[in-house]
């Protein structure tokens, strides 16, 4: 598990959660558009696959709980799960995936779903890109002295990375429309009269 500074000038703080039963990606990044970002922890939660099953998800509640209380996110970003040939693998990763969404949102904490393409394209600006190239950008973007691994963890800090950059995007874009439309129009003079309306004599 690996720490960085703590938090200093951050607008926004997230948590990203890569779900997996027995490995699930996590990691925080603090950053806000034209500024740089800041990872603050990286790790990779464990569950034991000879565990049953209620217990594992138990573990990992608890291990997310702590990372939500110990960082408290703005934000938690969510990788989306996709259906696969591989019907016991995405189970668990939708389970993973439902115990992380409990943890942010019984701490009043939003959760945001971002899908691997969306991930991949914000981070390297293709969505086809591979895991060495998500890990190599992650690095650079962080300024980090090597790749973290294994490949969840990486992981994690993208889908972290994505949302300060599209969820900044959009919350910046959501500000401009909610001030132009609270401006009063300039296309109605004092003493005109609105359309549909009637003045009063």
């Amino acid at each position: 598990m690996l720490e960085a500074n703590p938090r200093r000038y951050a607008v926004v703080r997230v948590l990203g959660v890569d779900p997996g039963l027995t490995r699930c990606g996590v990691g925080v990044v603090d950053g806000d558009l034209g500024r740089p970002l800041t990872m603050v922890e990286v790790g990779v939660i464990r569950t034991a696959s000879s565990l049953p099953t209620p217990e594992r998800l138990l573990l990992l509640q608890t291990e997310l709980e702590d990372w939500v209380a110990r960082h408290r996110p703005d934000v938690v970003a969510i990788e989306r799960v996709f259906a696969d040939v591989n019907v016991a693998s995405v189970m668990g990763t939708a389970q993973a995936s439902a115990v992380a969404m409990l943890a942010a949102v019984s701490r009043g904490i939003p959760v945001q779903m971002h899908t691997p393409t969306e991930v991949k394209a914000a981070v390297t600006g293709s969505g086809r890109a591979d895991k060495t190239q998500v890990a190599a950008m992650v690095t650079r973007l962080l300024r980090l002295p090597a790749p973290p691994r294994p490949a969840d963890a990486a992981d994690a800090l993208a889908l972290a990375i994505c949302h300060i950059w599209r969820g900044g995007a959009q919350a910046r874009l959501d500000e401009a429309v909610a001030r132009q439309q609270a401006r009063p129009s300039a296309a109605s003079p004092a003493g005109t009269v609105a359309p549909g309306r009637v003045a009063s004599r």
